[in-house]
């Protein structure tokens, strides 16, 4: 071979595409069984079950000392799970926590974490375990033959494939797991009424859900709380395997307190008084005065809500809080689970029981025929035993004169190759007339217990009655009482923001620099406000706190934000491009606010306008709508509030010239770019020599009053007659001494003249 030729010899060549396609699928596979899911029989995962194991291999019995979690988790790694330290030891920290198992299965003694925050715990090195006494139930008869054991990793021991549970420990404990397409969510249930659901179901073949839920009444979450989920919506996931529930915490009233008892599964109490605290800081719950967290030794949950008054209705608060914070959460069930058969499903309540009970039905025959078979062994050695207390001189002079006295003797009493073994490796102490009467009771007990078990392998009716009786026992030995009430409740309401927040007038302010403030009141003068350097007023609207403020751009574009959620006239106020998405460019003209009825004057300077209500240039978008179709080169004017039908319009010109005409002519549109209000000449209009600069709605009896710059004047409604003429028109000059570069004008009702 030349140097530097490969040899491709014995490798196999196959497409990417086929290599990867194999790899992914071979990968996914091991995620859902081998990691993220649990079996059906003992509810566990491997690592969880390889923990346990290895724990009763240690000696770490419930009855045993606490020994180094370090030393569990070396003992896992070496032996039966080639991982990470980290993920196994999250694994054991997990089943010791109380909060998160409802029936743990370790013992943790230091720091395991807690409910606020469960990542909390210690590392291995400092903490310590054994197994609880509720592990025997996964692990009691592991030596009696139920199970099959299978090579771990390197091949070097035998794992047990699965655990012999006693009990249905997959719905006890529940679990979550995420694999490759498919996840699983279990919530944890009580033992006692899961333990009587089997009992019937096993009794009663053919019980429907309904009837296995007058025992199981639903989750039994660790924390307690309460679930508040309509039956029906429990039923759902117990009849289709997959579905929700709400849980929230349980409260009471202490001393016109609302007290806080207990939260709901998985909820950070420490999270849920930060949002609390953030609403009240956002005051968006005026009637709270104070938080308390009292929780002690004692206590272990006790948060404390202040109200403002004993007014306030803390039913109300709690249901606002339940909508708005963790103090209620929605829990998603998807009972995805690795069957009898090996593969993952999604099953019914009844199928989980069922094929449990035919999991725990051929581990109980395995385990009664491991004793059979135990029980005969011991019979028949017993009977060779018989054989040397009924001919022992014979027996003593062929063992004493035969050179092999072992084929000498099976040959003379027609005895097994097993029972010589026994015989001549009976001490002979054991020879005593006494030893004799003991085979002899052993036999007869042993006899007595082999037709028991024969009896027990021939009746399905008796193995159900057994199977049944030893459920019973392990559920009086080791259940509880149940922790979460079910009470189905209205839906949790958070309170209309808008009935925290006083209705009450304002005046919303617009810079030319497109800065906003609201100011409480409609006495504002606009002058007396401070502006950023080279910012000055542009425009105003007078409403309530309560109502939409809409405003309107350079292109014509209308944006909607609530008028209470503005910043205060005390200081320079925000940029409303901070809260809002107009074009590149575009510049905001005008501001409006009111009742969605409220119909308003829109114009641009090129003498063009139309009437529109404010519901019909709100919206939600940041990016606001387009309303006014604005002339090329023309500008936006500020738009005016229109009162009354019997109101005049009054425009003015850049030459100084008004006029006035009745409102009624100016047509109602949605949007469009409207009709002529004021007749600036062709060559002017395209020149932009003459503009119409600003525009204005009079009530009857009002006073119209116009600004330029800084000098005002006022024009009544007497006097305005005199520029009264038809739109389209142009106006009349104004009177010698009144102002010409009218850059505002504002109609006031006949109560605010003079």
């Amino acid at each position: 071979m030349e140097t530097g030729e490969l040899n491709f010899e014995g490798i196999e060549r196959q497409p990417l595409r086929t290599f990867t396609e194999k790899a992914y699928l071979d990968y996914s596979m091991y995620v859902i069984l081998d990691r993220a899911l649990p079996a059906l029989g003992d509810g566990l995962k491997p690592v969880q079950r390889r923990i346990v194991y290895a724990m009763s291999e240690l000696g770490l019995s419930a009855v045993s000392k606490h020994k180094k979690a370090a030393l569990t988790v070396g003992d896992v790694l070496g032996k039966f799970h080639p991982h990470g330290d980290t993920a196994c030891y999250e694994a054991m920290v997990l089943m010791a926590q109380p909060f998160a198992y409802r029936y743990p299965l370790i013992d943790g003694q230091g720091n395991w974490g807690s409910q606020d925050d469960p990542k909390s715990f210690a590392a291995m090195r400092y903490t310590e375990a054994k197994l609880t006494r509720y592990a025997e139930v996964l692990l009691s008869e592991l030596s009696d033959g139920t199970v099959e054991w299978v090579p771990n990793y390197d091949g070097s021991r035998e794992e047990p494939a699965i655990l012999p549970a006693r009990l249905p420990n997959l719905l006890l404990n529940g679990t979550t797991g995420i694999a490759v397409g498919m996840a699983t969510d279990i919530p944890p249930h009580n033992l006692r009424e899961v333990a009587a659901a089997a009992i019937h179901l096993l009794e009663e073949p053919e019980a429907t859900t309904a009837a296995l839920m007058k025992h199981v009444k639903g989750p039994d979450l660790p924390t307690g709380a309460e679930i508040v989920s309509p039956r029906a919506e429990l039923k759902e996931f117990y009849d289709k395997g997959g579905g929700a529930f709400k849980a929230r915490a349980t409260w009471e009233i202490e001393d016109g307190n609302a007290v806080i008892t207990a939260f709901p599964y998985q909820v950070s109490p420490t999270r849920v008084q930060e949002q609390i605290a953030e609403q009240m800081r956002a005051k968006k719950l005026p009637m709270v005065e104070d938080l308390r967290d009292e929780s002690d030794h004692e206590n272990p949950t006790r948060l404390v809500i202040v109200p403002r008054s004993n007014r306030v209705d803390l039913v109300e608060v709690m249901n606002h809080l339940f909508a708005t914070t963790d103090l209620e959460r929605n829990y998603r069930v998807n009972l995805n689970i690795i069957g009898l058969d090996g593969r993952p499903r999604v099953m019914s309540l009844k199928d989980i029981l069922g094929e449990w009970l035919e999991f725990r039905t051929t581990t109980v025959t395995r385990r009664l025929q491991h004793r059979l078979e135990k029980v005969t062994r011991r019979l028949h050695i017993l009977e060779g035993l018989m054989v040397v207390y009924l001919n022992l001189d014979e027996v003593i002079r062929i063992i004493r004169r035969e050179d092999e006295p072992k084929p000498v003797l099976m040959k003379r009493f027609k005895l097994s190759d097993e029972q010589v073994e026994e015989i001549l490796n009976t001490r002979l102490r054991h020879l005593a007339k006494l030893e004799e009467m003991r085979i002899r009771e052993e036999q007869k007990s042993l006899a007595a217990e082999r037709e028991e078990l024969e009896a027990l392998l021939k009746s399905k009716a008796k193995l159900k009655k057994l199977i049944a009786s030893e459920i019973r026992a392990d559920a009086e030995k080791y259940g509880d009482e149940r922790r979460t009430k079910i009470i189905e409740r209205e839906a949790a309401q958070a309170i209309d923001e808008t009935s925290l927040i006083p209705n009450e007038p304002v005046t919303v302010v617009l810079s030319t620099g497109g800065w906003v403030r609201s100011a409480k009141g409609h006495d504002i003068e606009p002058g007396a406000l401070s502006y950023k350097s080279g910012d000055a007023f542009q425009a105003l609207a007078r409403g309530r706190s309560l109502q939409p403020a809409v405003f309107i751009d350079s292109t014509g574009r209308t944006y909607t934000l609530p008028a209470h959620s503005l910043p205060s006239a005390r200081g320079y106020g925000e940029p409303l491009s901070g809260r809002l998405d107009p074009p590149d460019g575009a510049k905001f003209a005008g501001v409006m606010i009111g009742d969605p009825e409220d119909l308003w004057l829109l114009a641009t300077d090129a003498g063009y306008g139309f009437t529109a209500r404010l519901k019909d240039l709100i919206t939600d978008r940041r990016a606001g709508k387009t309303v006014l179709n604005v002339p090329a080169n023309a500008q936006v004017l500020a738009p005016a509030p229109v009162s009354g039908a019997d109101s005049l319009i009054a425009a003015v010109s850049s030459e100084g010239k008004l006029l006035a005409f009745p409102v009624g002519e100016v047509p109602e549109m949605p949007r469009g770019k409207g009709n002529k209000l004021y007749d600036i000449p062709g060559k002017k209009a395209a020149a932009r020599q003459e503009l119409m600069t600003a525009i204005a709605v009079v009530p009857r009896n009002g006073t119209l009053v116009l600004w330029a710059g800084e000098q005002q004047k006022l024009i009544d409604w007497r006097d305005l007659q005199d520029y009264v003429g038809q739109r389209a028109q142009r106006g009349a000059v104004l009177k010698r001494g009144w102002p010409r570069k009218i850059t505002r004008m504002e109609g006031r009702p006949p109560a605010a003249s003079g």
